[in-house]
């Protein structure tokens, strides 16, 4: 895939940026109509109606599609017949038919082609693709969608471009390098794909206007030293001030080296090394 940047027609133009779309099969293919379900807004409200994620609402109407994380039909060949755009998610989606028929969607690799055969199991072979658990996966292969639980579907390694690489293994343990420097260990009954996920290009596109951004559903956003001292930790004031205290959110929790994960969360013991602060380029201790 590649970036097409648009003629400086106007401001909004000026080096702003696409992706060209060329690692889809068909552009205009349209998606399986038996793996849509509709999406609802909530404009980031609660069940109360309380905003509980600022900055969400509007946006172009968009039909979610339904992906298979999980991969638990062993030992049945899928085809891949399509690579698809999609519009929840910054990295492409596949289209794979099952010899019985059954259509599914699954998360697409670099390099993924139609056409190309996958499958998923203990005693299979570790190609591009395919999905297996991480004790039959060679070590130093790069892995995406790897779970966290065994048979609780991928949830790391989702994103275009992420990748984990399995680097030991020890008495039912994987040791995994995450794209972020953290390297953690998991179940070695846990399932992964192998490959690297496409679309590496997407943190490169610019988005130029503000109004691609709302097209996107995310609404603007106000500095908090521009509020009121009520809205925010940062606000109020006589004239232009820095705020009189460190950057912070508006539930006043720091902007910058602030630890945001709960010290006793249970996982921490699964975390060998944290990963590295993009501020300092240090490692974070425990």
């Amino acid at each position: 895939m590649g970036i097409r940047v648009y003629k400086p027609t106007s401001n909004g133009r000026r080096n702003s940026s696409v992706s060209d779309f060329s690692d889809l099969t068909d552009k205009k293919k349209q998606p399986e109509k038996t793996l849509l379900v509709r999406i609802r807004k909530t404009g980031g409200r609660n069940f109360q109606g309380k905003i509980t994620c600022r900055h969400k609402g509007g946006g172009h109407r968009r039909m979610y599609r339904l992906v298979d994380f999980k991969r638990r039909k062993d030992g049945m060949p899928a085809t891949v017949v399509a690579v698809e755009y999609d519009p929840n998610r910054s990295a492409r989606i596949a289209l794979i038919r099952y010899e019985d028929g059954t259509k599914s969607y699954i998360l697409s690799p670099e390099g993924f082609k139609a056409g190309m055969v996958v499958a998923s199991g203990s005693n299979i072979e570790p190609s591009l693709g395919n999905c297996m658990p991480l004790e039959k996966i060679p070590q130093g292969t790069n892995v995406h969608n790897v779970e966290l639980q065994p048979g609780a579907g991928g949830q790391m390694c989702r994103a275009a471009g992420t990748f984990a690489t399995l680097s030991a293994r020890d008495q039912g343990w994987a040791q995994l390098t995450l794209p972020s420097g953290e390297i953690r260990r998991v179940s070695s009954k846990c399932r992964a794909t192998i490959g690297e996920l496409g679309n590496k290009e997407h943190s490169a596109i610019v988005i130029g206007k503000a109004g691609r951004k709302r097209w996107m559903g995310v609404r603007p956003t106000v500095r908090g030293s521009a509020m009121n001292p009520v809205a925010h930790k940062m606000g109020g004031g006589e004239g232009r001030r820095n705020g009189g205290r460190h950057p912070c959110s508006a539930t006043g929790k720091l902007s910058k080296g602030g630890r945001t994960r709960k010290p006793r969360k249970p996982s921490s013991s699964a975390i060998i090394r944290r990963r590295t602060s993009r501020r300092y380029g240090l490692v974070k201790l425990p």
